[in-house]
């Protein structure tokens, strides 16, 4: 169980670039980096104006002079500080996370960055590399996957508890962008346009949670094929989507199903993961993110619970509210935090043993992202055709 122990030598002293007063997501960054004394927060370059930017950050708690115009004044301004930052998050557009962590990276700055991580492959391939030789770490924040009940999933298949899985039904889907966008915001606008979100709006902006929650929890299973169908039913949205199903066919004979959507009118929001054994199933939703639902076929549904002794020690592992209380998104962000700090401190102290049995999105988890969404697209391009995963 998580407790708030330190398990790193020393606070990190963490930057963001972006997540500023008007942001959607910079608090959900601020509440997992924060709670285990594993960050500092120092600087950042927080809004594109810059001085509600440094006003804000100020009441964050920031130095003035260490609130910057823009990322490329925070590295020139934090580099050669002997109390300089050591890893930045990038909380902004999808259409600037390739040059931020480029520049972050050559200035030998670790790296924590929002998803979809780029529009393709091959930058992904390039950044990977370029991390590599500078012995930095890249993060993902696929924030869900903290969820202790996720790792109890991954934990049952591992063992055998469901059988030969044989079925992948995922869901998330919402009702917010169910009108037209007369008076849409400036984060529907860059989320809706290609120049600013890359090829795809829904399927990278939350069906990347589902595929990589899949990984999670099946390791195993690989895509040899899929197909695509997504549509924008707000006209002005098109080429990008305002909602998709995605069909695969994995490497064991599996079938999945894969269903996104922003205009699921009436819908608060919500995640649901069905696995399917030739045994048994499982199901999940992060609207009752302490409940598993356990079938076995010929037996009485279960409820799991977290945090209570019968579950695996990989789910037990990474709770923090035990069983009486309940775990939330917060929760799982400082989890996601955690496991990037220990992977950033390990690289420090070239402890590599520690970081090949060590858990935390990187950039693998990042690339893998962009890939399946590379082949979406390819698909749905294509009229919805079945294609080669590649």
């Amino acid at each position: 169980m998580i407790n708030g122990e330190r398990t790193i030598q020393r606070p990190l002293r963490w930057g963001m670039v972006g997540g500023g007063r008007t942001g959607q997501v910079g608090y959900k960054h601020r509440t997992g980096a924060l709670r285990d004394g594993t960050y500092q927060l120092v600087c950042g370059a927080f809004d594109l104006d810059a001085a509600r930017g440094r006003d804000f950050g100020v009441n964050l708690g920031v130095s003035a002079d260490r609130c910057y115009d823009d990322y490329r004044a925070l590295i020139a301004g934090e580099i050669g500080r002997a109390d300089g930052v050591e890893v930045v998050s990038i909380a902004t557009p999808n259409f600037t996370h390739y040059e931020i962590t480029k520049a972050c990276l050559e200035a030998g700055l670790h790296v924590i960055c929002e998803k979809p991580l780029f529009f393709t492959v091959a930058e992904c391939d390039e950044v990977a590399a370029l991390a590599a030789a500078k012995g930095l770490i890249v993060g993902v924040t696929y924030g869900f996957t903290g969820h202790p009940l996720v790792h109890q999933m991954a934990a049952m298949v591992a063992k055998g508890m469901l059988g030969d899985i044989r079925i992948v039904d995922m869901q998330y889907t919402h009702g917010f962008n169910a009108g037209d966008d007369t008076n849409a915001g400036d984060a529907l606008k860059w989320r809706t346009n290609p120049l600013t979100a890359g090829p795809t709006f829904v399927l990278g902006d939350i069906g990347t949670h589902l595929y990589y929650l899949s990984e999670v929890v099946l390791p195993h299973l690989k895509i040899e094929k899929l197909l695509c169908d997504r549509k924008a039913f707000i006209p002005t949205r098109a080429p990008l989507e305002d909602h998709a199903t995605v069909l695969m066919h994995y490497n064991n004979g599996a079938r999945g199903r894969l269903w996104v959507s922003s205009v699921n009118a009436g819908n608060m929001g919500s995640q649901r993961y069905r696995f399917v054994g030739a045994k048994a199933s499982i199901e999940w939703s992060d609207s009752h993110p302490d409940q598993l639902l356990y079938d076995i076929q010929g037996e009485p549904n279960q409820i799991i619970h977290h945090g209570m002794p019968y579950l695996e020690p990989e789910s037990l592992a990474v709770d923090r509210m035990g069983g009486l209380h309940t775990e939330g998104l917060g929760d799982s962000w400082a989890n996601i935090y955690l496991w990037i700090a220990q992977a950033i401190d390990a690289t420090r102290r070239g402890d590599e043993a520690f970081l090949q049995a060590h858990h935390y999105p990187g950039i693998k988890a990042g690339t893998e992202g962009v890939r399946w969404l590379e082949n979406c697209v390819r698909s749905a391009d294509a009229g919805s055709a079945w294609v080669d995963f590649q």
